[in-house]
């Protein structure tokens, strides 16, 4: 239901913003403005976008928890969005989500209402009560070495 008020509000916002922002500045300044926004926004987002890859890959590399900057990855794919849509409050909710501080809120409330499961090396740890036993995840089977010499550049052997 909310959803549903969401996508009712959000553009009847944006109409009266667009009538009360082109009554004041006028029609050719409002859309310079819209346009303005649209520009700056995506650069602003390549930017953010390639340090949020780079804590990323740090991240990664150091086989931290990526969860915050996939988070901040996918709050400033979100924000490129907002400003790439036309309108003033989508503007602004995009403009503010590329601002590390409001977007560390804003995961700081998502973690609150959300739970996550990770896996961790090929084991799983659940965090909800539907916790289900070790051996269903058991898969038996036989294997055999094999110890031909390898044949081409990538190991693979033709038959």
């Amino acid at each position: 239901m909310w959803l549903f008020v969401l996508f009712l509000m959000v553009p009847l916002i944006e109409i009266a913003l667009f009538i009360q922002i082109g009554g004041l500045i006028g029609l050719w300044p409002t859309l310079g403005v819209v346009v303005l926004t649209a520009i700056l926004g995506t650069w602003l987002v390549r930017s953010q976008g390639r340090q949020a890859i780079e804590k990323l890959r740090q991240s990664f590399g150091a086989l931290n928890d990526p969860t915050e900057p996939l988070a901040h990855g996918a709050m400033i794919l979100f924000s490129g969005a907002l400003l790439l849509t036309p309108g003033f409050f989508t503007d602004a909710v995009g403009f503010a989500l590329l601002v590390p501080g409001f977007r560390s809120l804003v995961f700081r409330e998502l973690q609150k209402r959300i739970t996550v499961s990770s896996v961790v090396a090929g084991q799983a740890q659940w965090t909800s009560d539907d916790r289900r036993s070790a051996q269903s995840d058991i898969i038996e089977g036989e294997f055999e070495v094999d110890e031909t010499p390898r044949q081409g550049p990538s190991g693979w052997r033709r038959h």
